[in-house]
């Protein structure tokens, strides 16, 4: 019999809340799905993208990464280890002013998520595209791993995460 991992229940907790928000609740709309194994590293990752319904502005992305030390410790039940996995958050938007966007959204995720999280904000264009808008990739990453004592937690993160999207929309 299958037995699931730390990983596999945490996805599993993060699908099911993002799931329904977007079919009982109509707060979001799911927009991409990634579950990969990556067989050379022995690695996981889980990606879950979605938009608020009454924004068309921003992607928000949720990152759940397991690498093979965290599955060996998990079921070799190595003293000494609390088996986890990698939490990261990811919002994509376009911006036309970097000056004053790009530290409005630093403020805005600052507030939100307190001075332990530092935004990283990467911007990149398509060469030869028309205007001065940018894309912006901003990074939140959790600086420990993300445990099964953490699963309580999940609402009030997606709490934050819809809250962070819904004020990136008025940048």
């Amino acid at each position: 019999m299958f037995h699931p991992t730390v990983f596999d229940n945490i996805k599993i907790a993060f699908e099911n809340q993002i799931y329904d928000y977007d079919n009982l609740d109509g707060i979001l709309v799911v927009t991409d799905r990634s579950d990969l194994l990556n067989l050379a590293l022995m690695s996981r990752e889980f990606s879950l993208a979605f938009k608020l319904t009454e924004g068309n502005n921003v992607t928000s992305e949720i990152m759940l990464q397991s690498t093979v030390k965290d599955l060996g410790d998990e079921i070799l039940e190595t003293p000494g280890s609390d088996p986890g996995c990698t939490l990261l958050l990811r919002f994509y938007m376009e911006i036309d002013d970097v000056n004053v966007q790009c530290p409005a959204i630093e403020k805005i995720l600052s507030t939100i998520w307190g001075p332990d999280f530092q935004p990283v904000q990467s911007l990149s264009f398509s060469y030869g595209q028309e205007g001065d808008t940018y894309n912006n990739c901003i990074e939140l990453q959790f600086k420990r791993q993300i445990t099964e004592e953490q699963m309580e937690d999940i609402p009030n993160l997606l709490k934050f995460l819809l809250q962070s999207a819904g004020e990136l929309e008025e940048v």
